[in-house]
């Protein structure tokens, strides 16, 4: 049973505050994108400039859209009531096929629909913000929580003014916990993406350069990210990273319960004795109070043991028991975007091409310094660092001579890594820069070998990706 769900008749509300009597169909889900419309979807038309969501209305119907909210004019092509004119009297009279509601800013409409339904509802709400691990500890969070509640979790990294909308319009009353990723380019996003999701529980990852081309500096990231602290209840609990001095000072930013995890004794959960098994996953020992809990979890990397953390974090202040906390983190499903793939002359390729900071960049070299075979790592540039982004080069160029046989870079900022990695002691024979994709992937067909193992790993859009499509071995 879902509950009680998303009905026209709410979304009229929260609209106009009047509750319709001729408004009782369900509304399934919203969508931004016509082309993932679901038959009695609300389609939400975004203007853009690049693709205006207003020139996608009639797939979205075609695709079954009951609904599409609109700020734009349409002419005569759908039938159309105008919400930005005076209400009549009488009510709006409702067509009885699919149907544009009017409004003065579709985004607003969307977001305002969201808070009220999410006002209506009595889930309890955990949020998870932090420059790198949110949407991996989103995934296990979710599957601990899921061993004793209904949990709904947002779908990829929907985390932002458009994403966490759409996240909390999938809520039913049957679900009882909901997490949801709160991602952050400007100060105050977090805090308005807090008063639509109203959370009870707030996790703080880390605060690093990510982004900080946008945000500014580690200073404005960390008041950024500290927003989701300050809007928690008093009642609520916020789970901070005794590790990160920028997360640990967010003590004083809230009123709400303190719980801190760790690596530091001094920490109210903290794990000991890690041991990186490469793809076999990470084991350790948890403390907690007087309690010790020997674990070993599918999760790769020996950083990985933060986002167990977090998750058994999460669980401990949900009241679950640790039998439940540990079935959700054996289950297996959540891992890194990481993948191992095997190149056509028996080499193995670490997948984690999705995108790339100092600290996860570095994150995978470790991991990679835990595999047997020659290693190398494919490098290519960091982007959206800003005043971090020599700094952020130079400290993984040096990790990489640390961990690396070969190191492979790609992209004008990697030069930066590179130098860095000579400095470091990486002879001069074991480097390799390249300026484009392909002359990488030219490289890498001849250079690999059977027992190679390469991490492949850069911003999204250096598209690294590429080099392991044309390497990996077809399924055909």
């Amino acid at each position: 049973m879902r509950g009680s769900v998303l009905k026209l008749a709410d979304v009229i509300e929260a609209l106009t505050g009047a509750k319709p009597t001729n408004a009782s169909s369900i509304i399934t889900e919203a969508f931004v994108d016509s082309r993932q419309v679901l038959p009695a979807g609300m389609f939400v038309a975004l203007p853009g400039e690049r693709s205006d969501g207003h020139d996608h209305i009639k797939q979205a119907f075609e695709l079954g859209a009951s609904l599409a909210i609109i700020q734009k004019d349409v002419g005569d092509q759908f039938p159309v009531v105008d919400l930005t004119a005076p209400q009549p009297s009488a009510g709006y009279d409702l067509p009885s096929g699919p149907f544009c509601l009017k409004v003065e800013n579709s985004l607003e409409a969307l977001q305002k629909i969201a808070g009220f339904w999410r006002g209506k509802l009595n889930t309890r709400v955990i949020s998870i913000t932090g420059s790198i691990g949110k949407s991996t500890t989103k995934e296990l969070t979710s599957d601990v929580l899921s061993q004793r509640y209904r949990t709904l979790k947002s779908r990829g990294n929907l985390n932002n003014e458009i994403g966490l909308p759409l996240s909390l319009l999938r809520l039913s009353s049957g679900h009882q916990r909901a997490v949801l990723e709160m991602g952050f380019y400007v100060p105050g996003e977090i805090r308005q993406l807090c008063d639509l999701a109203k959370p009870v529980i707030g996790v703080v990852t880390n605060v690093g350069p990510v982004h900080a081309a946008r945000a500014g500096s580690l200073e404005v990231i960390a008041r950024g990210k500290a927003e989701l602290v300050e809007s928690l209840p008093q009642n609520g609990v916020a789970i901070l990273n005794f590790d990160d001095p920028l997360v640990l000072e967010m003590a004083e930013r809230t009123d709400a319960r303190l719980f801190y995890y760790g690596l530091d004794p001094k920490a109210d959960l903290w794990a000991s004795h890690i041991e990186g098994l490469g793809l076999d996953g990470i084991r350790f020992q948890l403390h907690y109070e007087k309690e010790v809990i020997h674990l070993r979890v599918p999760m790769i990397g020996r950083h990985s043991v933060y986002t167990v953390l977090r998750a058994v974090s999460v669980g401990l202040m949900e009241d679950l028991t640790w039998q439940e906390i540990i079935n959700g983190l054996q289950q297996g499903r959540n891992q890194l975007r990481m993948v191992a793939v095997t190149t056509k002359n028996g080499a193995m390729l670490l997948d984690d091409s999705y995108n790339s900071s100092p600290e996860s960049c570095i994150a995978a070299l470790n991991l990679l310094g835990e595999m047997k075979g020659r290693k190398i790592a494919v490098l290519g540039d960091m982007l959206e660092l800003g005043s971090y982004e020599e700094q952020g080069h130079i400290a993984v160029g040096q990790r990489a001579a640390e961990i690396c046989d070969v190191l492979v870079a790609v992209g004008k900022r990697s030069r930066i890594l590179v130098k860095a990695a000579l400095a470091a002691g990486l002879p001069k024979e074991s480097i390799h820069w390249f300026s484009e994709i392909s002359k990488v992937t030219t490289f890498l067909e001849s250079f690999l070998q059977a027992g190679d193992i390469a991490l492949i790993k850069g911003s999204l859009g250096m598209a690294m990706s590429q080099i392991v499509t044309a390497l990996e071995v077809s399924d055909d």
